[in-house]
């Protein structure tokens, strides 16, 4: 079984990376003036040397990132004799400024740096030379992880600059007690027209709004974007004023229209309303199991899971929110021995498989997600539900998307244009209209269609 003790911490992090806009991404922007320091280019990782690499490597993480490779570096050492692995704890608050500083200064960095999946992308384009292309030995494995993931590792070139870790398959958390004292099936929640319709009955039987929304930074319209296959750009232009993304925050002002979204003040907001039980739903991915587990024990057997509800009959019926990867930096002194250590811990199904059950990260590797253990019956949710078995069928259908360097400048515009049409009440298309222009003035990129 999963220990219940991990994962709250962490995935408060991310959702409060998240919730800021992409502030942090913003060396896509800033990087390259960060230092004059002599930034070391690279030599490209092609084939193994054969031998069999010695020595000491250091790794850069945080968290539940950090004790899963401080567990694992130990059975690394053990089998590859004449090797040390050393994770550094940095915390998360200040990992981003330590990589950036790093990057821009050329000196500084460890072997290997713990890099969110949606943030990589920037580093990549302001720091050409600051990781290692490790294209040739990851192709191998290229099939072998979710394409979502994938995607966020690899530039437009395809060429690959880090392995995922963990993702973040969604879905639609519920308490079943509501539903049941609503007479309402979940299962038959399979588009978000039915979802507004349950929730309107949900809220005239029990009292309880549906869903929480952040009432100052925006995270919902990123994962009804990401469920359609596209994010702020797509194919290198300015995408927010698709028909996509329309759908996407109309779909948001009917839930607030028809008065079934409690706004709350970022994680911890979410967290209490939640436990204090104010809404029927959190559509989000396979971690916040941590959090319930964790944090709402007394909560236990009210809670299940159904896929997200899809745009359109038939459609995709999960997203991603969340995820991690590993890179070699160019400053390493020994890339062979970081590539091993990153092969060993990522691209084995059994450490995969460890590290969602002590650590609560679910595997972006997908041979993990055979792992007999994932179809036990978990006593946490409503009839010991097969959650996990549940998120493992959805890793497939996640739909790729594509980070630039300039999701930070994107992400500020759409925070605002998203308040505009919650809290204002404005006309979607027309907001999306403005700020795809405005988009497109900041970042220098043509406008989609």
């Amino acid at each position: 079984m999963r220990d219940r003790d991990v994962g709250s911490t962490s995935r408060r992090q991310v959702l409060a990376t998240a919730l800021s806009g992409g502030a942090l991404l913003a060396v896509g922007a800033t990087g390259c003036a960060t230092g004059g320091g002599a930034h070391p280019k690279a030599k490209p990782l092609t084939t193994a040397s054969g031998a069999a690499p010695k020595g000491k490597i250091t790794i850069w993480s945080w968290d539940v990132a950090a004790k899963a490779m401080t567990r694992l570096g130990k059975s690394f050492e053990q089998s590859h004799p004449g090797t040390t692995v050393k994770v550094v704890d940095i915390g998360y608050d200040n990992a981003y400024d330590k990589i950036t500083v790093g990057l821009g200064a050329g000196s500084g960095l460890p072997d290997v740096i713990t890099v969110e999946g949606y943030k990589l992308p920037s580093y990549i384009a302001a720091y050409p030379d600051g990781l290692v292309d490790i294209t040739d030995r990851a192709a191998r494995y290229r099939t072998s992880f979710s394409q979502a993931a994938w995607a966020t590792v690899t530039d437009t070139r395809g060429h690959a600059f880090a392995l995922p870790w963990d993702s973040g398959p969604c879905g639609l958390f519920h308490r079943t007690d509501y539903f049941r004292r609503a007479g309402v099936d979940p299962g038959e929640l399979t588009t978000w027209d039915r979802f507004i319709q349950a929730g309107v009955t949900i809220k005239a039987r029990t009292g309880h709004r549906l869903l929480v929304m952040d009432s100052r930074e925006d995270t919902t319209l990123s994962m009804l974007l990401q469920q359609q296959g596209q994010g702020w750009f797509k194919d290198g232009r300015v995408a927010v004023d698709t028909p996509a993304a329309v759908r996407a925050l109309t779909l948001m002002k009917q839930l607030v229209d028809r008065g079934l979204v409690d706004f709350e003040n970022g994680w911890d907001g979410l967290v209490s309303a939640t436990h204090d039980g104010k809404t029927a739903t959190t559509p989000t991915a396979a971690w916040w199991d941590g959090t319930l587990t964790s944090e709402m024990p007394d909560l236990k057997g009210r809670f299940g899971v159904v896929p997200l509800p899809a745009f359109t009959d038939g459609g995709v019926q999960t997203s991603n929110s969340g995820g991690s990867t590993l890179a070699v930096t160019s400053q390493s002194k020994n890339p062979e021995l970081a590539w091993t250590f990153m092969e060993f811990l990522l691209a084995d199904p059994a450490n995969q498989a460890s590290m969602l059950h002590q650590e609560g990260l679910f595997p972006a590797y997908l041979p993990a997600l055979k792992d007999p253990s994932l179809n036990d019956p978990d006593p946490y949710y409503a009839g010991s539900q097969k959650t996990m078995a549940l998120f493992a069928g959805l890793v497939r259908d996640i739909p790729p998307v594509r980070y630039t360097g300039d999701d930070a400048k994107a992400g500020d515009i759409m925070n605002t244009a998203v308040n505009k049409v919650l809290h204002n009440g404005a006309d979607p298309a027309g907001v999306l209209h403005s700020a795809a222009r405005q988009i497109a003035a900041a970042t220098g990129r043509k406008l989609a269609g």
